[in-house]
């Protein structure tokens, strides 16, 4: 599990752990971490050269210590300060290594540039100079490396509502912070390197879950099991302008861990799910969720069954695409919805772009408002349940952005859900194992939604 604290937790772990230390030990430990990481970057340190841009604050402590470490290593370190609190300790121990203060005319012939600016206590955006002095790399084509979060980002939301550093390579300390897993500002990290400095922290509000949670998560069935334990989901989907939306919620159903799966829809649809599918059965019975919505509209619903579906309190349910619309709003628990930024714009009425650049508070404002889980579809997908908890996928492939890959993400839904997953981790592990079907799926180029669902089988695979 990759864990993210907020700023708060991170200060908190910190002060407890430093008052049981010597002075310094914590700044040195993540000094010799950010050496090593930036030796690693550089593939070399003897004759490599480096910039620092130091801000005040112990961001910049970190910098200047870590480039003194290079400097004692052949490295020729220079230190452009943006501020006249730098920290002397630091810029002491820099200048009797052999490093020196410079200007922002040093960054054109660097190897890399260190951004010491600002750190997790900083605010959003860039001063004039800072601004200046990264352009200025950005312009030269020169890496930088940021020193636990790229300077300007909002750290505790993902958030980038002002100018920032965009980072080759982000080194961070203790933990990840809610920046490096969250769009926008997961993508200006760049890989995000963790240096383990010993903090003790609580319960992270934001988590994202890696190969061995899920496989943990994943409902395997045993030497007891039969098609009803395994679990039923039915399936309301497609339309006759839109049977596709049904095959594929299907096949992406089929592929998850479900011993059965029941259709209900037009007979014509019904038809072209039985044709690719004959182990569907068609008709309603006894299910352990449902998954609702793909291909649908809130016109073409039945909107009895579906109210009589989502107002029950026992069976868990998917609603995708149409159905997000059309579902009662004082619905209470046990609901997932699939929405991507266009579909969760038009239900609270906010620009997509707004919520674009506000994904995690979106989809927990979302939340809680609704009381249900929100998975909101992205290039980081935010899973957020009403207590504000949230998961993120961000190593989705673009490719996935095609026509019916929500559908398959829904139909694999149901079946965890079918499965006995609760619905926060189910949309976590299904939204995890989409993106990691698409990846597969893409290893050759351009993908199809059944081609996602067809690679979704031998994922599993490999992660069992």
């Amino acid at each position: 599990m990759r864990r993210a604290h907020t700023v708060e937790q991170v200060r908190a772990a910190e002060a407890e752990l430093m008052a049981r230390l010597p002075e310094g030990t914590l700044m040195e430990r993540a000094a010799t971490g950010l050496a090593v990481a930036l030796s690693n970057f550089l593939r070399r340190t003897y004759g490599a050269r480096v910039v620092l841009l130091i801000g005040s604050g112990d961001n910049g402590g970190d910098a200047l210590y870590a480039g003194a470490r290079l400097a004692r290593r052949g490295a020729q370190v220079i230190a452009v300060l943006l501020s006249d609190r730098a920290h002397q300790g630091g810029l002491t121990a820099l200048q009797a290594a052999g490093g020196r203060v410079g200007t922002p005319e040093d960054i054109p012939g660097a190897d890399v540039v260190v951004d010491g600016i600002v750190g997790i206590g900083g605010r959003p955006g860039l001063r004039p100079d800072a601004l200046d002095a990264v352009t200025l790399a950005a312009e030269h084509d020169v890496p930088i490396v940021a020193v636990d979060i790229p300077s300007g980002v909002d750290v505790d939301s993902g958030e980038t509502p002002e100018p920032h550093v965009h980072a080759a390579l982000t080194v961070t300390f203790g933990t990840h912070k809610i920046c490096h897993l969250v769009d926008p500002a997961a993508s200006a990290c760049g890989p995000v390197h963790l240096v383990d400095i010993g903090l003790d922290l609580p319960e992270a509000p934001v988590q994202s879950l890696q190969s061995a949670d899920v496989r943990a998560l994943y409902p395997v069935p045993d030497a007891d099991s039969d098609k009803y334990s395994r679990g039923v989901l039915g399936l309301i989907a497609g339309s006759t302008q839109y049977p596709g939306a049904a095959v594929i919620a299907t096949t992406g159903a089929l592929a998850g861990p479900l011993g059965m799966l029941r259709y209900l829809g037009p007979d014509a649809v019904a038809q072209a799910v039985l044709t690719k599918h004959p182990e569907v059965v068609v008709g309603e019975g006894r299910v352990q969720a449902w998954a609702v919505g793909s291909g649908l509209s809130p016109e073409t619903l039945d909107r009895e069954l579906f109210d009589r579906i989502t107002q029950q309190q026992e069976v868990p349910v998917v609603v995708d695409a149409g159905g997000i619309a059309a579902l009662d709003t004082d619905r209470a628990g046990y609901v997932v919805i699939t929405p991507h930024a266009g579909e969760l714009s038009q239900l609270i009425g906010v620009p997509r772009a707004e919520i674009e650049a506000r994904r995690l508070h979106y989809a927990r404002l979302v939340a809680e408002d609704r009381r249900l889980v929100v998975l909101l579809k992205g290039a980081t997908t935010v899973v957020a349940e009403p207590d504000g908890s949230a998961y993120v996928n961000p190593i989705a492939t673009p490719w996935l952005a095609t026509a019916g890959s929500g559908d398959v993400l829904a139909g694999l839904l149901g079946s965890l859900l079918a499965g006995g997953v609760p619905e926060f981790e189910a949309a976590a592990v299904a939204a995890y194992l989409h993106a990691a079907a698409g990846q597969l799926a893409a290893t050759d180029g351009p993908v199809t939604a059944m081609k996602v669902a067809a690679a979704l089988p031998e994922v599993t695979r490999q992660l069992l």
